[in-house]
Order: C-alpha cells, then sequence, then structure tokens
C-alpha cells in the first residue's frame, strides 16, 4: 500500500518497460519502519484510505482524540450471525449485480458505500439505503457495525447468502486477490476458487455475535 514518488516520470515509465521493478519493503507511513507483511492499518477518514502502520504507530492512535480524530485504527475481529437469513428476495432488492459485495459507513459524509470486486478492482454501486435498511439495518452484525473501519461482507452463492463483519481492510485484500486472477466477464474458475478459499478463511476465523456480545 505504499507508494513511491518519482521525480521523472518519464524516465520511470522506460525503465519500467525495460526490467520489472523489484517489490518494495512496505514501510509505516508514520515513523518509516518497516512493516512485516501482516501489519496493521489505519483508515485516513479524510481521504477515505488505508494506510500502513507500525505496532507502536497504531498504538498511538488508538488514544482517543490522536491526529484530531482523522485515523481510525481498524480492528481484528470477524462475526457472523447464525441467526441472520437473507432470502432470495431480499437479495434482489438490494440491487447488487454481482456475487460478492462489502457495504460500509462513511461517518464524515454520513452514507452508505457499497462497492464490490472485478477486473478493476474496486466498484462503487449507488446504494438504495432504504432497501439495505430493510434487509440488514435492524440486523445485530449492523448494529455493532464500526463506521469506517469495519464493512459487511456479503457473498450469494448456492447455498444461499453469506454475510461476515470484516475489518474494512479485508475487503481490500479479497479486492486485490481477485485482481490479479481475473479472467473474462465473471471472473473465471480462479477468481472462483480464489473466492472460496477467501470465504473458508474467513469461516475458520468468525466468532458468532452472541459469543462476542457476552465477551
Amino acid at each position: 500500500m505504499s507508494a513511491r514518488r518519482l521525480d521523472r516520470p518519464g524516465t520511470a515509465l522506460l525503465r519500467r518497460l525495460r526490467e520489472p521493478a523489484p517489490p518494495q519493503p512496505e514501510r509505516c507511513a508514520f515513523c518509516g519502519q518497516r512493516v512485516p507483511q501482516q501489519h496493521r492499518h489505519l483508515v485516513d477518514t479524510e481521504e477515505q484510505a488505508l494506510t500502513c502502520v507500525c505496532t507502536a504507530c497504531g498504538l498511538l492512535f488508538q488514544q482517543p482524540g490522536a491526529a484530531g480524530g482523522r485515523y481510525r485504527g481498524v480492528p481484528d475481529r470477524h462475526l457472523v450471525d447464525p441467526d441472520l437469513r437473507i432470502g432470495e428476495e431480499a437479495w434482489a432488492a438490494l440491487g447488487i449485480p454481482v456475487g460478492t459485495a462489502f457495504l460500509f459507513r462513511n461517518s464524515r459524509q454520513d452514507r452508505l458505500v457499497v462497492l464490490y470486486p472485478g477486473p478493476g478492482g474496486a466498484t462503487e454501486s449507488e446504494p438504495d439505503e432504504a432497501a439495505w435498511r430493510t434487509v440488514l439495518g435492524d440486523s445485530p452484525l449492523a448494529a455493532v457495525l464500526e463506521p469506517d473501519v469495519e464493512a459487511l461482507l456479503l457473498r450469494h452463492g448456492e447455498d444461499g447468502v453469506r454475510c461476515h463483519l470484516v475489518p474494512i481492510d479485508a475487503c481490500y485484500e479479497l479486492v486485490g486477490r481477485l485482481r490479479r486472477c481475473w479472467r473474462g466477464f465473471d471472473g473465471g474458475a480462479e477468481a472462483r476458487a480464489e473466492l472460496d478459499a477467501f470465504f473458508a478463511g474467513l469461516a475458520e476465523r468468525a466468532r458468532p455475535l452472541r459469543v462476542e456480545a457476552a465477551s
């Protein structure tokens, strides 16, 4: 997620055409320290962007009022509601054009954001907020969803609709994984296998909501 600023874009472009650039180690956006592959993220609520941080800086920004509240730490909880049922009519009412999508609440703009993965990355869909409130608004998962930093990730498959509450960076990880292997109109067999593996991992990590509430 780190970005490099190049002073001479033309020269850099020619160099990239000649040979692939070596992967650059990710660094903390605040102190510059290298971070491991599995590291923490903050959400920049002004830019609506994820920022890589080391453990120490991540803890610093957990303090109330840090940076005027601009940065919010992404939590690491994965929840499911065993009692949540989303039927075919309810799914159709949401108007999602694909089988997988995620939604979160943008606190700065006070609106619902719905995105779905595709060959070009994350595509934003214009949400019908009334439909979303009808289908998920009264659900316990929606009630505990943290704005900006958590999302409801939904998948419509042969076994119905699955809904997970996940960290927002997990959704963008899925977007990146699918983008790398997407083929054709619907993603192809490799993308479907990647999606199956991702949701299998979520199922292993997820805790039932009632357990989370009692802990």
